[in-house]
């Protein structure tokens, strides 16, 4: 009798620990634990504005130039659609769509103030151009003035390459709705200005001087700010994001993160 009680004893702990087992299991899918990174690379549109103020124009070897102002980036959208199916494999399918703006209109970066010496003395004419990190121009040469009658502020717009990157993680995935979280970078290539310096107006004379500083150094990255929690429809939908320009423009193109339970 003793070792039935312990035989049943021992059959039910095994499907104690059975059930245990998968209680565990199932709790552990109520949390999502997974992320997805999708990138993008496109020209991104800056404003500059700068402001230019010379000094020791006499004198040789030339006047000092300080170079100073603000680079103001172009606004850029991240748009979710979650989709409850692959379109074309049910005639119902039911579709939420969330537009966040991650790069604000204007956003800007400044302009470290540089001093720069060179020129040819004897007050020179001035102008500035615009170029990348591999000294392609961006712009024409710009006429800023001579160095004795003071310089003009600077205004141009350009594009320079960039690279978006966007992390998605899921918070919730349920028949009540899904759940995700965004965050991410803009990295930038380099955009530089170039200083020239002529003794006469273009063609008079064939010297001139250059020198170049750095405007936005390779490699700056732009943080997206952490989204407030973005959702979409429930039953473990399939999820879709698109970066979106300033008027709403796709950017790249569309990126299939995945379901929302698989892990993406």
């Amino acid at each position: 009798m003793t070792y039935a009680i312990l035989d049943l004893f021992a059959k039910n702990k095994k499907h104690l620990g059975a059930s245990l087992l998968g209680i565990i299991m199932v709790g552990s899918m109520v949390v999502p634990a997974f992320a997805q990174q999708a990138s993008t690379s496109f020209s991104e549109p800056v404003s500059i504005q700068a402001s230019v103020a010379a000094s020791d124009c006499d004198n040789a070897p030339g006047p000092q130039i300080t170079l100073s102002g603000a680079v103001a980036l172009a606004q850029v959208g991240v748009q979710l659609t979650f989709q409850n199916n692959v379109k074309g494999t049910h005639t119902f399918t039911d579709t939420s769509t969330v537009s966040v703006t991650v790069i604000p209109p204007g956003q800007s970066i400044q302009i470290p103030k540089q001093p720069v010496l060179g020129g040819v003395g004897g007050n020179p004419y001035i102008y500035v151009q615009f170029v990348d990190a591999n000294g392609k121009p961006l712009t024409g040469e710009i006429f800023l003035g001579r160095c004795v009658q003071g310089l003009h502020d600077v205004a141009a717009s350009v594009t320079i390459p960039s690279t978006l990157i966007a992390d998605v993680t899921a918070l919730d995935c349920s028949n009540k709705g899904s759940t995700i979280s965004l965050t991410g970078n803009l990295a930038l290539s380099g955009l530089n200005a170039k200083i020239i310096f002529r003794n006469n107006v273009i063609g008079t004379h064939e010297k001139d001087v250059s020198t170049t500083v750095k405007i936005i150094p390779s490699g700056t990255t732009i943080e997206f700010p952490k989204q407030p929690s973005l959702g979409g429809v429930g039953g473990n939908p399939f999820i879709y994001m698109q970066f979106l320009d300033a008027n709403g423009n796709p950017i790249g193109d569309k990126n299939f993160l995945g379901r929302c339970v698989q892990n993406f």
